[in-house]
């Protein structure tokens, strides 16, 4: 195997990833591995836009009220409050680098989204945010001399010494296995939302973070917390299509099958109640009318706003005869983001010396139970700066006396690979089983047999030695969704994105977070 050195080793390619690459001294070698290409990742799919007070009428407590307000009680309150007062200063930073934000009397427009109590999301080309946002960063970090980037490069572990991360073992079809050797590595590699059957996510997103770090020794928390956005396109045998939160910000109603706008019945802020107040709605009115899914109804609206605000979502409509304007949109929940991951500290830090995490791929404490959305950019940029800052400072202290050290394991030697095992069918299958037992409503009985299912997989998939990425991601998600069903199992109330049918209600007691993992 080639061995190679560098002083910092950035995991994933989307905005926290990035923007970790971007703070790192350009003293310093920082290699960023993306396990497509750059451009392909959640921040990229990202539509509605990015937090943060630029309004003179709005105001920095608001934000941290809001965001702790979704948070159903196990926000980190110092996080929060770091991290909404570095909002406007990031989104200018973005201006700076390039990225054009819509704007109205030239300054920067605004939108309103669910459990926010004020206009403070900026958007770009409409509603392709995160595409627009990338953009801009990926043009400034290709033109960085002292970054070099692998696109197509599947992370396969995380190489450790001494309870310390030392680098990592990239895969990609050119030069096969590769041990990437740093003084600090900086794990961003986004969500688990493919876990899931009915998703928002591109396929990319396996949790091969998740499970890499767990695998390495490194602390998770909150592994129960996986938001399922309330508004996905639903049209029977096609891909699932994100239909942004930003519709219902600019008026859309929501109404079921006879019409009936449901909303007001479950909650006071209707349409713009918080994510996981919407999701469970929009699940109970579709048990309540037996209908596989409930519309979004923009005909009340203005067709000119319409076409304006969301011309990507009504291009995607259009592909299926749906005119946004005018017909009425099936949507339904779909898994959007996961909240739970590493453990980490203001600086980006995780319970393992050497790595540093940011993004969709931590539990930062900025979450709590829900995310209040558009928060998650925001997130990704605050803690991405934070995480190359200190991997810069860290690395920079660090003598150059790199040697290789003796890869040793004393795990028993892997049985052959079984060509006859059909990795598609038992993907579709795990995906299945965490939809229907451990997707928007769970309970005790069906979490126990998703997880005597789920490690019944696991004892003969996670034995064989693969050679390409469709073994691996297998192996990662079966370890991912044991560690979410049995979170879940424990978290016995109802809180967040989080809902027990056996146990409704929110409990005092489980007001705290819960640990897998740790390193000693």
């Amino acid at each position: 195997m080639p061995h190679v050195f560098t002083d910092v080793l950035v995991i994933g390619g989307g905005i926290a990833g990035i923007r970790a690459a971007l703070e790192i001294d350009p003293a310093l070698q920082t290699i960023v591995v993306s396990k497509d290409e750059l451009d392909v990742s959640n921040s990229a799919w990202a539509q509605g836009g990015i937090a943060g007070v630029l309004d003179p009428l709005d105001d920095i407590a608001s934000h941290a009220a809001d965001t702790i307000a979704a948070g159903k009680g196990l926000c980190d309150r110092e996080i929060v409050d770091m991290v909404v007062q570095e909002a406007p200063e990031r989104i200018r930073e973005l201006v700076q680098m390039g990225a054009n934000f819509d704007k109205v009397d030239g300054q920067i427009a605004l939108t309103q989204e669910g459990g926010h109590s004020h206009r403070r999301v900026a958007h770009a080309l409409g509603d392709a945010t995160g595409k627009e946002i990338m953009r801009a960063m990926i043009e400034r970090i290709r033109s960085s001399a002292s970054n070099q980037i692998w696109e197509r490069t599947f992370t396969i572990d995380l190489l450790t010494d001494g309870g310390q991360c030392v680098g990592a073992i990239v895969w990609n079809e050119a030069h096969g296995k590769t041990i990437v050797w740093a003084k600090r590595v900086v794990l961003c590699t986004g969500g688990a939302g493919r876990l899931f059957r009915e998703t928002t996510n591109p396929d990319i997103a396996t949790a091969d973070g998740h499970a890499i770090a767990f695998r390495a020794g490194a602390r998770l928390r909150d592994m129960e917390f996986m938001q399922f956005h309330p508004t996905v396109l639903y049209i029977a045998g096609s891909a699932r299509h994100l239909i942004s939160e930003a519709v219902r910000g600019e008026g859309a109603h929501l109404v079921d099958c006879q019409g009936h706008r449901f909303m007001p019945d479950y909650d006071d802020a209707a349409e713009l109640a918080p994510r996981d107040v919407v999701s469970q709605s929009i699940t109970a009115q579709m048990e309540k009318t037996q209908h596989p899914c409930v519309y979004l109804q923009l005909g009340h609206l203005d067709p000119k706003l319409v076409a304006e605000r969301f011309p990507h979502i009504s291009r995607v409509c259009a592909k299926f005869g749906l005119d946004l304007a005018h017909d009425r949109i099936p949507v339904r929940p779909g898994a959007h983001y996961m909240i739970g991951g590493l453990t980490i500290n203001k600086n980006s830090e995780t319970t393992l010396p050497g790595l540093l995490a940011a993004g969709e791929v931590t539990a930062s404490g900025l979450h709590g139970a829900n995310r209040l959305g558009s928060n998650s950019l925001l997130e990704g940029l605050v803690f991405g700066l934070r995480a190359g800052r200190t991997a810069s400072q860290q690395a920079l202290q660090i003598e150059d006396s790199y040697r290789a050290l003796p890869l040793v394991s004393d795990w028993a030697a892997p049985e052959a690979e079984d060509d006859q095992l059909d990795l598609v069918d038992i993907e579709n299958a795990l995906h299945a089983l965490m939809w229907r037992s451990a997707g928007i409503t769970r309970r005790e009985e069906s979490l126990s047999q998703a997880i005597e299912q789920i490690s019944f997989w696991d004892r003969y998939v996670s034995r064989r030695e693969f050679a390409t990425p469709q073994g691996w991601e297998l192996q990662n998600q079966l370890a991912v969704a044991r560690l979410i069903a049995t979170a879940a199992l424990e978290r016995r109330e109802s809180r967040g994105v989080h809902a027990r049918s056996d146990f409704p209600e929110p409990l005092e007691s489980q007001a705290s977070h819960i640990d897998i993992g740790a390193t000693e």
